[in-house]
């Protein structure tokens, strides 16, 4: 039985390290083709490594176009990402400890309508919130890819949240009323330091959708410097006319450090928060 326990590990994790070389192969040759001539990636694709490496693709993809450097859709899209997923956390938060602790009328509804929000397709959503975008006057700014995040319009976090809600002890909140605390005392002096782990959690998913966002971009961005990353990056490839796509593929090493760092650093929050909170349905 142990030599067979000892074959079965052996062939899981070789059949899990070829499953992860697969998956991760295209993120490889994208780094790697960002380090090859413009007219060499897709003449030398099915080689991995350069024959030469070069870093002018860096230096000329960071210059940007239309006089606008990727440094200013950067910071455009640090902006959005943080922003969105600062207003994410606070709303989701507030909403999640008002279904799971706060007794009213129309709870159950409310917590419907929560969860019908995670099962609609954003595509379906897209043409009557872009009429009701462009009456407000919001096109063109990034009210759009910003505000209704700050109303928890993601259900998910919100069902995340509530998750790790329901594992903390309903006495603290009655040693707390006891002492003279309200609803909101309890909420902000035992409810959100023990939810760390979750808001942790939500703030990485929420930062890499924000930060990954093209469609929103796509629909209601017009200027060239206000572009976040993801649509800027789009603009290298130029059916029209030449495209570099040696810039494209440094830009798009660089765009991934932010989401790769940020996961590194709140691994093992990322790991607890969801452990935790069970997405157990």
């Amino acid at each position: 039985m142990t030599a067979k326990r000892k074959i079965g590990t052996v062939v899981y994790h070789v059949l899990v390290f070829l499953g992860g070389i697969v998956m991760i192969y295209p993120l490889l040759w994208m780094v790697m083709s960002s380090f090859k001539e413009t007219s060499t990636v897709f003449t030398t694709a099915s080689s991995l490594i350069p024959e030469k490496f070069i870093l002018e693709n860096y230096a000329n993809g960071w210059k940007g176009f239309a006089g606008v450097s990727f440094a200013t859709f950067f910071r455009n899209s640090f902006f959005i990402a943080v922003t969105a997923t600062f207003g994410t956390l606070v709303s989701s938060a507030v909403v999640a400890y008002a279904l799971k602790r706060l007794n009213f009328r129309l709870r159950g509804i409310l917590f419907i309508c929560v969860l019908s929000t995670m099962m609609l397709p954003a595509q379906i959503l897209m043409i009557p919130q872009y009429l009701w975008y462009n009456q407000l006057g919001w096109t063109g700014t990034y009210l759009p890819m910003i505000l209704p995040y700050w109303f928890a319009t993601q259900g998910f976090f919100v069902y995340l949240i509530m998750n790790f809600i329901e594992g903390i002890p309903k006495d603290l909140d009655e040693a707390a009323k006891i002492d003279g605390c309200s609803y909101y005392g309890i909420f902000v002096k035992i409810i959100m330091p023990l939810i760390v782990p979750s808001l942790l959690t939500s703030a990485i998913f929420s930062f890499i959708w924000r930060w990954d966002d093209y469609l929103s971009a796509l629909l209601y961005i017009n200027k060239t410097k206000m572009y976040p990353v993801a649509m800027a990056l789009k603009n290298f490839c130029d059916p029209g006319s030449s495209s570099d796509y040696g810039a494209m593929f440094a830009m798009s090493t660089l765009s991934i450090v932010p989401a790769i760092v940020i996961f590194l650093i709140f691994q093992k929050s990322l790991v607890e928060g969801i452990a935790s909170s069970g997405i157990k349905g």
